[in-house]
């Protein structure tokens, strides 16, 4: 059951994605793949945010490509410094938001 629920509030009240963004713990680390290729992996998410939409939005205004697997987020390429810049604009608090 859903928190408002159970508070006695009303669905429509209760934004829960914003709520999401404000209580996630997001990590932005890079990796190497195959032949030495950086991957900026995005992890921490909650279950409510809607990962595919956020990686489209990541995807368009970093001009890279990437995908979502599981619980996180991979962009082709070493994104760090950006990918905060954009978190931030989508509304996940900046001192939430960990880069490694």
């Amino acid at each position: 059951m859903r928190k408002g629920l159970e508070l006695g509030l009303p669905e429509e009240l209760v934004d829960f994605e914003a709520i999401a963004k404000e209580t996630s713990r997001i990590r932005v680390r890079v990796e190497k793949r195959k032949f030495g290729r950086p991957v900026t992996v995005i992890t921490g998410f909650d279950k409510s945010v809607d990962l595919k939409a956020l990686a489209k939005k990541l995807k368009r205004r970093l001009a890279c490509g990437g995908t979502v697997k599981e619980d996180s987020i991979e962009l082709m390429g070493d994104h760090r410094r950006k990918v905060k810049d954009v978190l931030a604009e989508e509304g996940f608090p900046e001192d939430q938001i960990l880069v490694e």
